[in-house]
């Protein structure tokens, strides 16, 4: 099996978020494109088949998805089989396999491009998690990895547009049901259960707190993602909260040995923009941010 050459002519490493590296391979596609992973949601779906529109692609782009229709995952809102049954109606030669084991999250067009990376096709796997991968654009390579993940969607089963669409209902009723003994048993669980869920979450959040600051946190984390290019304040603070969804808390107010942990998190992303520019290490250009030479 040929080895592959991460810094080279036809690789390069991939590091959230990685969205615009998505957008590329869907630019990139003519005939056939391949999704592999097992999470997969509505919004992103909608936001794959509308670039592929907005690319020039036509309904009879040839599109082959691989996932892991678990219940388990539809019930937790990590796998949207509606969105994946709007997808097959946009694009009529649209087939979905369900493959029990599929954990990897491969993307590839044609057989010239191909992004393997740890992210799925979810708004925190495009743009909040810390994810990462490698670009492949080797003509050899890209095809074996297109031919390895053909033969693995024949080992699973071929669900049809309407298939997915009534397992969905299906789901989403059970969904309804699930969420609704959810609620119950939170409430039948009292005080009790309240409070301990409380402190254990103290507990994580004192790990947070130790041996570091909330201004601190937020100033790694602009250099950070501004490492990747220059970002408008509304593109930036979203960013920042889906990395750090835990201080970042639009409706809790929380104080732990001295630090702030809330609703006031956009002041203290603010500040720390500010003490990063006064320290000469980004700047504003009236329209966006970025890191200075000497940063």
């Amino acid at each position: 099996m040929p080895e592959v050459a991460i810094r080279g002519e036809h690789a390069r490493l991939v590091r959230s978020p990685w969205d615009a590296e998505l957008v590329e391979l869907l630019s990139l596609t003519e005939q056939h494109l391949l999704l592999a992973c097992p999470f997969i949601t509505r919004s992103t779906t909608k936001w794959i088949s509308d670039n592929l529109t907005k690319s020039g692609h036509s309904q009879n782009l040839n599109i082959t998805c691989i996932t892991n229709i678990r219940p388990e995952s539809v019930l937790a809102g990590s796998l949207e089989l509606d969105g994946l049954a709007d997808m097959g109606r946009r694009f009529g030669q649209f087939h979905l396999f369900h493959m029990p084991s599929l954990h990897a999250k491969v993307y590839v067009a044609d057989n010239a491009h191909a992004i393997i990376t740890s992210g799925n096709l979810t708004e925190g796997g495009l743009r909040g998690n810390c994810e990462y991968g490698v670009v492949l654009s080797d003509a050899a390579q890209v095809r074996e990895i297109r031919a390895d993940f053909e033969a693995y969607s024949r080992l699973g089963a071929l669900v049809s547009v309407d298939e997915a669409a009534a397992l969905a209902d299906d789901l989403s009723q059970l969904r309804t049901l699930y969420q609704t003994t959810e609620r119950k048993v939170l409430k039948e669980a009292g005080s009790i259960f309240r409070k301990r869920l409380l402190d254990t979450q103290e507990k994580v959040f004192r790990f947070r707190a130790r041996g570091t600051s909330t201004h601190a946190i937020f100033c790694e984390t602009i250099e950070y993602l501004l490492s990747k290019g220059p970002l408008r304040t509304v593109e930036l603070h979203p960013l920042v909260q889906r990395m750090h969804p835990d201080i970042c808390d639009d409706h809790t107010d929380r104080v732990i040995d001295g630090m702030n942990f809330g609703k006031k998190w956009k002041h203290h992303v603010r500040t720390a923009q500010q003490a990063l520019k006064r320290a000469h290490k980004i700047n504003f250009d009236g329209q966006k941010w970025y890191l200075t030479a000497t940063s």
